[in-house]
C-alpha cells in the first residue's frame, strides 16, 4: 500500500509540474509566420485561388473545423506557438484583429513562394513579398 502511495504522490508531482511549465508567459513578445500551405492557417479562404482548405475533409480532427489549414488538424507554427507559451493560434493575418495583432500574425498562404511567379496555375490575386512588408507596417501603424 504504501509503495502505491509514493508511486501516485510522485505521478501528482510529476503532471503538476508539467502542468506549471505549460502555464509560463511566452518565450517570446510575438509570433509571425511566412510560409506556404504548410503553415498556412485561413488567408486562402476568402480569395479566389484553387488553393483552399477551407472545406472537409480538411479539419477533421480539428475542434474548430475547416479553418483553412491544410491539415486535418494543427499545423506545426500551432504547435510552436504552443510550445513558446502563446495561450491560442495566431491568427491568420487575413482576418486578424488589432488587438490579436500584438501577439503576432500568420502571412502563411497556400501556394505561396519567394518568387511571384510561384503558384500563378492555382492563385488569381498574388501577393509579393514586398506588399506584405507594406502591408505589415502599416497594419501596425
Amino acid at each position: 500500500m504504501g509503495d502505491y502511495f509514493g508511486k501516485l504522490v510522485l505521478l501528482v508531482l510529476a503532471f503538476s509540474e508539467v502542468a506549471r511549465a505549460w502555464s509560463v508567459a511566452p518565450q517570446v513578445p510575438c509570433f509571425f509566420i511566412f510560409g506556404d500551405s504548410l503553415v498556412d492557417n485561413g488567408n486562402n479562404n476568402n480569395i479566389l485561388t484553387l488553393a483552399r482548405a477551407n472545406y472537409r475533409p480538411y479539419g477533421v480532427d480539428f475542434a474548430e473545423g475547416s479553418s483553412g489549414r491544410f491539415t486535418n488538424g494543427r499545423t506545426m507554427v500551432d504547435v510552436l506557438a504552443q510550445l513558446l507559451g502563446f495561450g491560442g493560434f495566431i491568427p491568420a493575418h487575413a482576418v486578424a484583429e488589432r488587438a490579436g495583432m500584438l501577439r503576432g500574425l500568420n502571412y502563411a498562404s497556400g501556394a505561396a513562394g519567394i518568387r511571384d511567379e510561384t503558384g500563378n496555375n492555382l492563385v488569381i490575386k498574388q501577393l509579393s513579398c514586398e506588399l506584405l512588408q507594406r502591408n505589415h507596417l502599416t497594419s501596425l501603424a
